[in-house]
């Protein structure tokens, strides 16, 4: 190993992307000398020379295991000095504390899918460490209490399967993408099919155990309420290192209804199809959750051209759902047929994306098979889309089979929960959450920038439409367009950041920044735990020459 760290200091200061006085090897050793020194053995540090064959396949097997977003895996993207899988509480604190030491920067992964890259990149050209806890990644389920303890490294799937093991009547508010991390998925807030009965997964987290800056274990009681509060829906990564989370396991049916429908035919019929829908999945009883997909080339369409599809999921029996279809909407023209009753697991396992033919047992797998490139940008819905704006998608989506665009209804116990009553602040007022998508191959990245364009071009044609003042945004579909930081030099005006982070911040977290800011000040006043879009300190314990390095400001796009 430490021949691995003289052949990477020969060659830092030619090709790594920082600044010279910060590549340091002495720091580097420091770093690998602390993990073992404190037991840590499960490590890998970025290698370099032609005899480092096998040390450099177990770095990109490690390192490119959790990437799953393709735009990220390029070699001009930074890499980081280390990567470090802690197996333990222990371990996990000691590796925060190892990394300061070594005056490396952290990122946290846990499942690996944030939109930007934030939990496996430092793109402001730091040496970085990626501290990926998919070790510790176990759940226990007392079904006395109807709690779950759910270490921060479990993904969403592990989640599920572990609570269908313990009852088959009950489960958890949280998203469809089994291989999606519970760390950031609840740190974001956490939409998913049981929303509108429960509210998001941050809405129903009783306790966590957050590891500081200083590697320290605090409970709820111990990090307090304005730090509880923000990390629940404050976004993931910038708090701490979520060790566990303790959640409210929901009460669900024996028998549930899932079913998918796709509706093709003129563009005009596409379009009224989606515009009743905005009038009907809002509005619908609690027990149902409608989503609606709209493209020209839609993930497992059976056609070409434009169409909706629809995901329907109602808490009862089939006869039930279609039964509140067929009043509310009886354009769709849902039949028996296409419905489905099953288990709440079966319905996890029907709607994950994964392959036909796929098992309860298969939610436990973390890895996801279908990589691809990808661009996401996102809205809210506060007044019903005309048919004109509509009709202006559906323009703009004929032209793009590659892009697609998911609503996903509010409306039911997201609207009778106050918006400061977590971090999380989107709730009473809006009636959908637009995500705008764009997906490509290898084959095809050499047309990345035109990929990017189109829906940066797409997103600006509905600014009419959407919400306004500020035009807001959810979190765990973060997008850089909306501004990102930057590093600064010595003197530069630090007492700005905060107001330079709002540009974003208030997208994201409406009247929540300032709290949120506070938050922030209170459990990590060096700014440890950031990344291009995080929530800044008010100020800084100890200004010296480290931490003026790492104040951020805006480079708005």
């Amino acid at each position: 190993m430490f021949y691995l760290l003289k052949r990477f200091c020969l060659l830092c200061f030619l090709f790594l992307p920082f600044d010279v006085s910060l590549c340091s090897c002495a720091s580097l050793r420091d770093l690998a000398s602390c993990f073992v020194n404190h037991n840590i053995k499960n490590f890998t540090t970025l290698p370099y020379g032609e005899h480092d064959q096998s040390s450099t396949l177990n770095y990109f097997k490690i390192l490119n295991f959790s990437i799953q977003n393709l735009r990220f895996a390029e070699p001009v993207i930074p890499k980081p000095m280390a990567i470090v899988l802690p197996e333990s509480l222990e371990k996990l604190q000691k590796s925060v504390e190892c990394s300061r030491e070594s005056s490396m920067e952290i990122r946290v992964r846990c499942g690996g899918h944030s939109y930007e890259g934030t939990s496996y990149v430092a793109d402001d050209g730091t040496p970085f460490v990626i501290i990926d806890m998919m070790n510790l990644n176990h759940v226990w389920v007392d079904m006395e209490t109807e709690t779950a303890w759910v270490e921060g490294g479990a993904t969403l799937g592990e989640t599920y399967y572990a609570i269908s093991q313990a009852s088959n009547e009950h489960g958890f508010s949280a998203g469809s993408c089994p291989t999606v991390g519970v760390g950031g998925h609840i740190g974001g807030g956490g939409f998913g099919l049981l929303s509108r009965k429960y509210g998001l997964a941050a809405d129903n987290v009783v306790d966590a155990l957050l590891v500081d800056a200083d590697g320290k274990l605090l409970d709820r009681e111990t990090m307090g309420e304005d730090v509880f509060w923000a990390i629940r829906g404050g976004g993931g990564g910038l708090w701490g290192i979520i060790y566990a989370w303790k959640i409210q396991v929901l009460k669900v049916p024996e028998v549930v209804t899932s079913f998918t429908v796709s509706r093709t035919g003129t563009k005009n019929h596409v379009a009224n199809l989606v515009h009743k829908w905005q009038h009907v999945a809002p509005n619908l009883e609690d027990d149902f959750y409608l989503s609606c997909f709209v493209g020209a080339g839609l993930p497992q369409a059976k056609t070409k051209g434009l169409s909706i599809k629809l995901n329907g999921f109602f808490l009862g029996p089939r006869a039930g759902a279609i039964s509140i279809l067929n009043q509310a909407f009886p354009e769709l023209g849902v039949v028996e047929e296409e419905c489905t009753e099953m288990s709440w697991i079966q319905s996890i396992v029907f709607f994950s994306g994964l392959s036909d033919g796929a098992s309860v047992s298969d939610l436990k797998n973390r890895y996801l098979q279908e990589k691809e490139y990808f661009k996401a940008k996102s809205d809210y819905v506060k007044n019903h889309i005309p048919l004109v704006g509509i009709e202006t998608a559906l323009d703009i989506l004929e032209k793009e089979p590659k892009g697609y665009v998911i609503l996903d209804p509010y409306g039911g116990k997201m609207h009778n929960i106050s918006s400061e009553a977590i971090a999380f602040p989107h709730r009473r007022g809006n009636l959908f959450t637009i995500q705008y998508l764009i997906y490509w191959k290898e084959a095809d990245n050499d047309k990345s920038s035109y990929y990017v364009d189109w829906i940066r071009g797409f997103y600006d044609a509905m600014t009419s439409f959407v919400s306004r003042g500020p035009r807001a945004a959810y979190i765990n579909y973060m997008d850089f367009d909306l501004g990102v930081m930057k590093r600064i030099s010595n003197g530069g005006n630090v007492k700005d950041v905060v107001e330079s982070a709002r540009v974003w911040g208030e997208k994201y977290f409406l009247s929540n920044y300032d709290r949120l800011v506070r938050a922030k000040t209170r459990i990590d006043p060096h700014n440890v735990f950031s990344n291009e879009q995080g929530i800044p300190p008010m100020s800084l314990a100890s200004p010296d020459i480290k931490t003026l390095q790492s104040m951020l400001v805006t480079n708005s796009i």
